[in-house]
């Protein structure tokens, strides 16, 4: 048995289904089977975090083949949180368990509703942020502006160059693909500081930043390391690009 403090591992929800990973790594080899208990979703959290746990929920039926003999209940505090959060509920998960019922979701989307998640545009952000056009032959300067409106927003030392070094790795990996420039925007109010970068290279894979890190460290990517440091990621993509917003809760 394991227990594990989901306000620690849910602050930012895309670290949740790497850990769910690794622990079927250790615990379900040779077909042996798993249980296990997660609740990311309650009353209090942030839209934006609200949001990411909605999607994570859609994810995990993409992130476990179903071969694997996984059992996993999702507890939902359902005398608390909004109907629309239940209504979520439903079509990320294919079997609702009440007190004394049991039955198959009338509205589960599977793999579909987790594409269409994925690909959905991010909601918009309240107020007008500082902006800056980059390219791949001057991604030092993506680093200089983050660094610089961090500062001014009075961000600590470490959380500034953490998340300097997030964004330009992501800036410089969203370029390598096609295109020639990408933007990046920052909003600072009294309770986050959100960094936004948009690349016109799509990503097709829905557990991209989810998978479980590699061996060596060196090699792990930008948005694998962007989950780990960050408070909150938020990435979405289409066939016009990649949006990657990254908060830092103040």
């Amino acid at each position: 048995m394991h227990f594990v403090d989901m306000a620690t591992l849910g602050r930012n929800p895309a670290q949740i289904i790497p850990a769910w990973q690794e622990f079927l790594a250790r615990h379900s080899g040779n077909r042996r089977p798993a249980r296990g208990i997660g609740e990311p979703i309650w009353v209090g959290r942030r839209s934006e975090e609200m949001l990411e746990c909605q999607l994570h929920e859609a994810l995990l039926n993409v992130a476990v083949e179903p071969e694997i003999p996984f059992w996993l209940l999702c507890p939902y505090d359902m005398t608390r949180l909004d109907d629309s959060v239940l209504a979520e509920a439903y079509r990320s998960h294919p079997t609702i368990v009440g007190n004394h019922s049991y039955a198959g979701s009338p509205t589960y989307g599977g793999r579909a509703h987790a594409d269409s998640m994925f690909h959905a545009e991010l909601p918009s952000m309240p107020g007008l942020p500082a902006e800056m056009i980059f390219t791949a032959e001057h991604i030092i300067d993506v680093y200089t502006f983050v660094t610089v409106e961090a500062g001014a927003a009075g961000l600590w030392s470490d959380k500034m160059v953490n998340l300097a070094t997030a964004v330009r790795q992501l800036a410089a990996d969203g370029l390598t693909c096609r295109g020639t420039t990408g933007t990046i925007r920052i909003w600072d109010d009294a309770h986050a500081f959100t960094v936004e970068i948009h690349t016109p290279s799509p990503i097709d894979d829905l557990l991209a930043g989810r998978h479980p890190p590699r061996r060596d460290p060196a090699r792990d990517d930008s948005l694998l390391w962007a989950n780990q440091t960050c408070d909150l990621v938020q990435m979405r993509s289409a066939s016009s690009g990649t949006t990657v917003r990254l908060h830092t809760w103040k």
